[in-house]
């Protein structure tokens, strides 16, 4: 194994844990606080009731299988493929951080988590 895809793996670990750690805030801190507003008087229909949870976490998905993807890339894909995936996987994750860094004003660690693994990726794609 190289340490291009212990890199990959490693950025996988990273990128897998923040989302992991993201699902359950999202979860704790938007989803639970919004329920009682979405359960209402009925103003908010139906459809919209039923797809703000799952927006809401839909980043939390994107982050844990792409960090997934991370890991079993070096195992099971070519050098072609571990480029593609890193390249897909990487561009999620710069969303993530450039979002989190901007919304909070840089005093969340997500973003620095997602950077790390960015760096990993980049190690890992040389």
């Amino acid at each position: 194994m190289s340490w291009q895809d212990v890199a990959l793996i490693a950025a996988g670990i990273v990128g897998s844990g923040t989302a992991l750690v993201h699902g359950v805030l999202v979860q704790r801190l938007m989803v639970r606080p919004i329920e009682p507003l979405l359960a209402g008087d009925g103003t908010i229909s139906a459809p919209i009731r039923k797809l703000v949870p799952p927006l809401l976490q839909f980043s939390t998905f994107a982050w844990l299988v792409g960090g997934l993807g991370l890991i079993a890339a070096p195992f099971l894909l070519g050098r072609e493929a571990r480029i593609a995936t890193g390249l897909l996987v990487g561009s999620l994750y710069l969303f993530g951080a450039l979002a989190n860094c901007w919304g909070t004003r840089g005093r969340h660690p997500g973003w620095m988590l997602m950077a790390a693994a960015l760096v990993l990726i980049g190690f890992g794609l040389l």
